[in-house]
Formats: structure tokens, C-alpha cells, sequence
């Protein structure tokens, strides 16, 4: 059984007078230890997907089990707590809190872990951080650290919990090019040396490239399911020109 199974997954958002269908008949199987982009045009419905997957929104109708639990019609509640336990994030703006250190934002997730002792949650931060190579910055704030290792902080924060799940939201929207491919570069080794299934969204091509498979949206539904990203690219840069002149590594943003 797919780690992710979706299908007839409809958003459907009222606005009162409108009705704007933000995902519109989508099947989806994503294997345990995949490494996926969702890519797609501005309002394609890539990141409206990204938040039924991670559980922070509720499909319209439709069925979506997630490890085999059907998930799509709990409570918020009973979402949030699938979860805490299986999914970790990672935002374009980091989403770090600037006035607490880089330990104790990591530690942040495992306050909500029943049975941790504060050393248990100490000794498990400072693990992760060094981790993804920031073991000598333990306190510092957000406001001392780069672009890119804040990001890596929140890639930390991610892990907290042992997801078997690690989503990203335009994950270098926010990096330069260099910075980028460090980050992607830590993505690929998680997927490859922990098994972690890795969804991001994103409209670089570079970072596409990158994956193993890209899932191309437009207008809410799934146009493409494919294992070659040049496929994918051509495909968006038809519905996107400008992407075209997108070169390796940009890190940039819609």
C-alpha cells in the first residue's frame, strides 16, 4: 500500500458570490522513501495539494489515506496530532522565532513529546544541529545566523519528531544559488540516507531537476506525472514562459 494514497481529492474554496475550485479531481500515489516535486504556475493548486498532503487543510471531498489511515475527513485536532507524528515542514520564510536560540528552536517540537525529559530534548536538538552542520551554533539567534543556515535550523526543527514525512514550501524561494544547492543538497541526503519521503513545492527548474519525480498542476489538477523533469519543464515553461530564462541554482520566487 502507498504511503499516500489520494483520490477524487476536490478544494473547493467559497468566497460567497464565488466558488473557486483550488483542486479538482486529483489522484495521487506517493511511495514510502520517494523524493517528489509538485511544481506548477502561479495559482496551478501546488500549494493548496502541499497542505491537504501535510494535513494542515481538509480536502472538499474525496478520499486520502495517508499510511493507510483515511485522513481526510478528521477533526482538526486528530490532524494535528497525525501530524506532530509523522510530517515535518520546511517554509520559504523559515518560520523560526527570532528571540530564542537555534537549540531551543529546535527543542521547540518536543515539548509537545510525552515522556522527554528537558535533557532528552536538549541532547536531541543539539544532535540535529549537528547534523546538518551547525553543531558550533548552538545559541545563536536567527538574526546571527545566514539565510541558509536558518534554513538548515528549520530542517533541524523538521526532524524533531522523526518524520517519516519531510514537506517543503519553496524551500529556497529565500536562498542564492549557492545556498540552494547546500540546501537541496541536505534534502537529498535525508531522502537517500534516512529513507525520509521528501515533497516539495516548487517552480524552479533547477530544484525540479533535482527530484526523482515531478507532478506538474494546472488549474488544480494533476496534467503530468513524470520521472523526467526536462518533460516537466518544457511543459511549464509553455505555461510559463519566463521560466525559461530560469538558470540552475536561482532560488527564486513567484
Amino acid at each position: 500500500m502507498p504511503l499516500i494514497q489520494l483520490r477524487d481529492i476536490w478544494k473547493v474554496y467559497d468566497l460567497g458570490e464565488v466558488q473557486v475550485e483550488a483542486l479538482r479531481e486529483v489522484d495521487l500515489d506517493i511511495e514510502r522513501g520517494e523524493y517528489v516535486a509538485l511544481v506548477g504556475p502561479s495559482g496551478s493548486g501546488k500549494s493548496t495539494l502541499m497542505n491537504v498532503l501535510g494535513c494542515l487543510d481538509r480536502p472538499t471531498r474525496g478520499s486520502y489515506r495517508l499510511d493507510g489511515i483515511e485522513v481526510g475527513t478528521m477533526n482538526r485536532d486528530k490532524r494535528a496530532r497525525i501530524r506532530n507524528r509523522q510530517i515535518g515542514f520546511v517554509f520559504q520564510n523559515f518560520n523560526l522565532l527570532n528571540r530564542t536560540s537555534a537549540l531551543e528552536n529546535v527543542e521547540l517540537p518536543l515539548l509537545y513529546r510525552k515522556g522527554m525529559t528537558n535533557r532528552q530534548r536538549h541532547e536531541r536538538a543539539k544532535m540535529l544541529l549537528d547534523k546538518v552542520g551547525l553543531g558550533d551554533r548552538l545559541d545563536h539567534h536567527p538574526g546571527q545566523l545566514s539565510g541558509g543556515q536558518q534554513q538548515r535550523v528549520a530542517i533541524a526543527r523538521a526532524l524533531a519528531n522523526e518524520p517519516s514525512i519531510l514537506m517543503g514550501d519553496e524551500p529556497t524561494g529565500n536562498l542564492d544559488s549557492r545556498t540552494s544547492a547546500e540546501v537541496i543538497e541536505l534534502f537529498r541526503k535525508l531522502n537517500e540516507e534516512q529513507g525520509i519521503t521528501v515533497i516539495m513545492v516548487t517552480h524552479d527548474p533547477w530544484v525540479a531537476r533535482q527530484t526523482h519525480r515531478n507532478i506538474v498542476l494546472r488549474d488544480g489538477r494533476i496534467v503530468l506525472d513524470t520521472s523526467d523533469a526536462e518533460e516537466a519543464i518544457q511543459l511549464l515553461q509553455r505555461a510559463q514562459p519566463f521560466l525559461a530564462g530560469s538558470s540552475e541554482g536561482t532560488g527564486s520566487t513567484d
